[in-house]
């Protein structure tokens, strides 16, 4: 019936809204608990990013640098940076800090999940270590986080993100740093999953908040009460009065004489 359409529709929001607002406040819990704005969600296992950070095993051979990397990266850089005096450089460059306010820094773990942290461009590549370690599923054990291609673990931890390249944003892989003889150890670790439960709560929260604030009812303004349009009395149109032809003066002919 028509009439049970609408009430359908008022309890499905009420139920996407409730979802809506439990994502909000354990989203909003987590970031408070951790200081950041994070977000985590889950890659294609068919990118090529992916599949690098999967393969684990492969051997420093496989990211070695080609030529085509080292032109890449040559092309990328200003052709005149050499030929710019010490403190014009530097007057750039703070520039350009002056400008950056975020570092977006994406860290992939094997299983393809990604977990997405924001920075301040000034803070160093150790605040990120540090917040790895309290969202990693097993903090016992050694990790290290390395860029490609070609593969370069990252080691200077009292560089900020500005220095590092990493602004606005970057991405960095994860992975445990074990001895190659433990194959039960390494094989264990690498199974996954890498994020805590509590962190991995958050993937799809995001999609939920959206579609909550899409199905919350507009609030519009109550439609007017049309009333019945009286009949419009036109004005009674004035009486035509015969008018009788006026009389006319007898005209005298020429050929009288009085």
């Amino acid at each position: 019936m028509v009439v049970d359409a609408p009430l359908k529709r008022r309890k499905l929001t009420s139920i996407d809204s409730m979802e809506a607002e439990t994502a909000k406040a354990k989203f909003a819990a987590i970031q408070e608990k951790l200081g950041r704005e994070i977000r985590v969600f889950e890659t294609s296992a068919l990118s090529p990013s992916s599949n690098e950070v999967s393969n684990s095993e492969e051997t420093h051979d496989f990211y070695e640098f080609t030529a085509e990397d080292y032109y890449r990266i040559l092309a990328t850089k200003k052709q005149d940076k050499y030929s710019k005096t010490r403190k014009l450089q530097e007057a750039e460059e703070a520039a350009q800090r002056s400008k950056i306010t975020k570092a977006v820094i994406r860290i992939r773990f094997p299983d393809n999940h990604t977990l997405e942290v924001t920075f301040h461009p000034s803070e160093t590549i150790q605040s990120l270590i540090d917040l790895l370690t309290k969202v990693v599923a097993r903090p016992e054990l050694p990790f290290y986080i390395f860029t490609t291609p070609p593969k370069k673990p990252i080691k200077d931890m009292a560089q900020d993100f500005f220095s590092a390249g990493f602004v606005p944003r970057a991405i960095v892989y994860f992975s445990y740093d074990l001895p190659k003889g433990d194959v039960d150890d390494t094989t264990d670790a690498n199974s996954g999953p890498f994020l805590q439960e509590e962190i991995m709560s958050l993937k799809g929260l995001e999609l939920i908040i959206e579609q909550g604030q899409q199905a919350e009812p507009a609030q519009s303004a109550p439609e007017p009460v049309t009333s019945a349009p009286e009949p419009v009395t036109s004005a009674p149109s004035p009486m035509v009065q015969d008018r009788k032809p006026a009389e006319k003066k007898p005209v005298k002919p020429k050929w009288l004489k009085m």
